[in-house]
């Protein structure tokens, strides 16, 4: 306990200097599968890890010098149109709500109307501080450079040294106790790899999708509402309700006054695409049952590590959290075969729980 609390400490007082290293031991552990591949086939530990690191960040050079300036143009542009969007909505699709409401004999008109420009207001100011939060707190010009210097470097030595510092680990384990860790740790990793590995494979899947079909589909900023959909797809939902709301809000503001509702109907069936395709195709290929991690604790897990340690705490809740998940369930597996819960000497002579 005192260890963990030094080490919560220490992440808490270098957090601002954290982020190249823990974006390195990321990188390593998404890219360990491939170079073990590489290195079954007889290729060297150190050249299957120089492959596989260079040509990551290639692909990630590029992606960045491709898609940053669109992005970046799409951000800014959408934040700008998001209250002319809003006041669209209220001059096109209100008065139709109105008027069901009216047909009901409720009378919401004024109070709809204010309701919509505080919500435009509030969603504005949330945005800008979102960015101002992110650009301060975790992509600040010393962060940036500091990713594209120290962050292969890290991700490199980590990978090539990967099986020797899993094997020094494995011989520091106390003898009495060591089968036990060993399958905790090995179950941390299903968990982690589940997540990080395959709900990340999912999340790019979709996001691709979202942006390009939104895109295809004529809808203004689709590629970075697309993307953002996609990118926070790893809770159930949310990402997909998400875009669906930003997505209608601007097509019923473009494609509304023109009467375009089979432009409108094909937005808001890329999502529900996107949902069946997530629901029935990709997760249970990519994931399966290996996640373990309910999308509450996630959801938790994200923001108390952003709230406490910054972007830092953002990258390692996760792991964090899929540790303190497996600690969770062995320590109540534990429980339910003693003393306590049992009750004087009964029990299963295996100890396995009832």
């Amino acid at each position: 306990m005192f260890a963990l609390l030094v080490l919560l400490a220490l992440v808490w007082l270098l957090s601002s200097i954290l982020l190249p290293f823990v974006a390195g031991m990321a990188v390593a552990y998404f890219l360990d599968p491939l170079t073990d591949k590489l290195e079954g086939r007889g290729l060297s530990r150190s050249l299957s890890t120089g492959m596989v690191v260079i040509a990551f960040f290639i692909l990630m050079v590029l992606a960045v010098l491709l898609l940053v300036p669109i992005l970046q143009s799409q951000i800014f542009g959408f934040a700008e149109r998001l209250p002319g969007y809003v006041a669209g909505v209220r001059e096109t699709a209100l008065p139709f709500v109105i008027d069901l409401a009216a047909r009901a004999g409720i009378d919401i008109g004024a109070s709809a109307g204010n309701a919509l420009k505080e919500i435009a207001s509030d969603v504005v100011g949330f945005g800008f501080g979102l960015l101002r939060q992110a650009w301060s707190g975790g992509l600040a010009l010393f962060n940036i450079l500091s990713l594209l210097v120290i962050t292969p470097v890290v991700a490199f030595y980590l990978l090539r040294d990967f099986d020797h510092l899993v094997a020094a680990l494995n011989k520091w384990l106390p003898l009495q106790h060591a089968q036990t860790v060993r399958q905790l740790l090995a179950d941390i990793d299903s968990v982690m790899a589940g997540f990080i590995r395959g709900q990340g494979t999912v999340c790019l899947i979709l996001a691709s999708f979202y942006g390009l079909s939104l895109t295809f589909a004529g809808l203004e900023f689709g590629l970075i509402i697309g993307l953002f959909s996609g990118l926070v797809s790893f809770v159930p939902f949310v990402g997909a309700l998400l875009g669906l709301v930003l997505s209608m809000l601007t097509a019923l503001t473009q494609f509304l006054p023109d009467g375009d509702y089979l432009r409108i109907g094909i937005i808001a069936g890329v999502f529900v695409v996107g949902q069946a395709m997530e629901g029935y195709i990709l997760t249970p290929r990519l994931l399966g049952d290996r996640i373990g991690l309910h999308p509450v604790w996630v959801m938790f897990a994200l923001l108390a590590g952003g709230a406490v340690f910054g972007f830092v705490g953002i990258l390692i809740a996760v792991p964090a959290a899929a540790a303190i998940g497996v600690m969770v369930r062995f320590s109540l597996k534990q429980y339910l075969c003693s003393r306590l819960y049992l009750g004087g000497d009964g029990g299963p002579s295996d100890g396995s729980a009832p």
